[in-house]
């Protein structure tokens, strides 16, 4: 089969969430078909990302992205009802060359709902629409986290693209979620449309425990941090929860490692025990050190990587409930879980105090990411789903 593989960013390398999950996605794919890309390029690693794939023998078209040119256009939508994310990731130019490309294709397969826009004046090829989660309820987090006027620009963002989401949904062939907390939301959002759960998984040979060398107190949070639910989770266990953390063990450090640190974040660094170390060349090398994985996600839908990748290392986690709900583990066997300060301090102290604690919870975590995260395993409903979505056109000619 050809598939056409639709994605905002170039699938590779495999450093951030998304990139992740379209890298091991084409992977997949590509055992028993063809897939050719089309993305949007977001700077020079995208660019060698691309010219990566080549060499490996995936076929890319991109097109540049600048992320602020495309804010300044998308601002005029607000006196629209259009959704501001598809004047952002609009382009004639991408559009085009999907336009060239689908000719060829099999089958079109859009990574995140503002790239299924460009499948929808394409109604006769089967298409499937992966939400790697749902923008229109992410946005409603954002909303409700946030003050006059970026509330109403939200709630608006919300409704418009929740709008967007029904009339693509319900117009492909197939629409994928990445857990059955996310299938429920997109049931009641989206009454009628059909979807599947294809889930995210973990590389667990690369995240691997045999290599950790713990510091005492040293706590890690891992993330691109210009993304508002990562820095706005990072600035509330900075203030509000490292304190009372710092209070009784004075010597804990939380390291917040990741790409791209907003002035927020950056910020952060000024505060007692708080690091920032902006781009790293491999997280591991800060998860094999540390005693504790923090994930203090107030906004989040989906399955978070950065808590599988930490019970892939070995790691203790402890998260709010936002950021441990996609995983579906047990809290309190696989990971703990706290959602306010006083709580989640507790549990931290918990695991610095008790070490053979630390380490039982941690083997757990690892035994559980083991079972249920291999991507062997999340992604063996893949190919049917290609060949269901596909097969009404074979039967047609």
């Amino acid at each position: 089969m050809r598939i056409l593989f639709l994605s905002q960013r170039v699938p590779f390398p495999p450093n951030r969430g998304d990139k992740i999950t379209t890298s091991k996605l084409i992977e997949r794919m590509r055992r028993r078909h063809s897939v050719r890309c089309v993305a949007f390029s977001h700077g020079p690693e995208d660019d060698e990302g691309a010219r990566e794939l080549e060499d490996m023998g995936v076929s890319i078209r991109t097109v540049p992205y600048h992320d602020l040119y495309a804010r300044v256009l998308a601002a005029p939508l607000l006196f629209t009802s259009k959704p501001l994310t598809l004047g952002a990731y609009g382009s004639s130019e991408l559009q085009r060359i999907v336009d060239e490309e689908i000719a060829q294709a099999d089958l079109a397969y859009a990574y995140s709902s503002s790239m299924g826009a460009f499948l929808e004046r394409h109604a006769t090829k089967p298409r499937v629409m992966h939400f790697g989660e749902l923008d229109s309820d992410k946005w409603r987090q954002y909303a409700e986290r946030s003050a006059l006027p970026m509330s109403w620009v939200y709630a608006r963002e919300q409704r418009t693209l929740l709008e967007f989401e029904r009339r693509v949904a319900r117009s492909f062939s197939e629409n994928v979620v990445c857990t059955p907390l996310e299938q429920r939301v997109f049931q009641q959002q989206i009454p009628g449309a059909s979807s599947v759960v294809l889930r995210n998984g973990v590389d667990l040979e690369r995240f691997h425990p045999r290599a950790n060398e713990v510091l005492e107190g040293e706590l890690v949070f891992t993330g691109v941090m210009n993304y508002l639910p990562n820095a706005e989770g990072c600035a509330w266990f900075a203030r509000e929860i490292l304190p009372r953390i710092r209070a009784q063990r004075p010597q804990v450090r939380f390291s917040i490692v990741g790409s791209s640190p907003s002035r927020e974040v950056e910020r952060l660094a000024e505060l007692p025990g708080v690091r920032v170390t902006g781009s790293v060349p491999d997280t591991r090398e800060y998860l094999r050190h540390a005693a504790v994985a923090v994930a203090p996600l107030r906004i989040a839908r989906g399955i978070q990587n950065k808590v599988l990748e930490a019970l892939a290392m070995g790691l203790p986690v402890v998260g709010t409930t936002p950021a441990t709900q996609g995983v579906e583990g047990s809290a309190g066997r696989d990971y703990l879980v706290a959602d306010e300060p006083e709580a989640f301090a507790a549990a931290v102290l918990q695991l610095l105090a008790e070490p053979a604690h630390a380490r039982e919870l941690a083997a757990a975590g690892r035994s559980f990411v083991e079972r249920n995260y291999d991507w062997e395993k999340v992604f063996a409903p893949l190919d049917g789903l290609l060949e269901r979505c596909a097969a009404p056109r074979s039967k047609n000619g």
